[in-house]
């Protein structure tokens, strides 16, 4: 199964594994698994947000370019 999870689907499956964690109650060998999946999550996450905040952080110029946002303090 490839199909890609949505970032919210993503951040769901992080909080899932949190609380599962948080309640100490798993077995030591599935709360490690666990725990990588949920390492693996934060890091598809954040690079996520880092490629919308590059994405935001550009422009349209008057010729369909995208370019630098410049921001003035005025």
């Amino acid at each position: 199964m490839s199909e890609q999870l949505t970032f919210e689907e993503k951040l769901q499956q992080l909080e899932t594994i949190v609380s599962q964690l948080e309640k100490g109650d798993r077995p030591l060998e599935t709360a490690l698994v666990d725990f990588q999946t949920g390492v693996g999550l934060v890091k598809d996450l954040q690079k996520t947000l880092k490629d919308a905040e590059e994405t935001l952080a550009k422009v349209m110029d008057d010729n369909g370019e995208l370019s630098d946002l410049e921001l003035t303090n005025d």
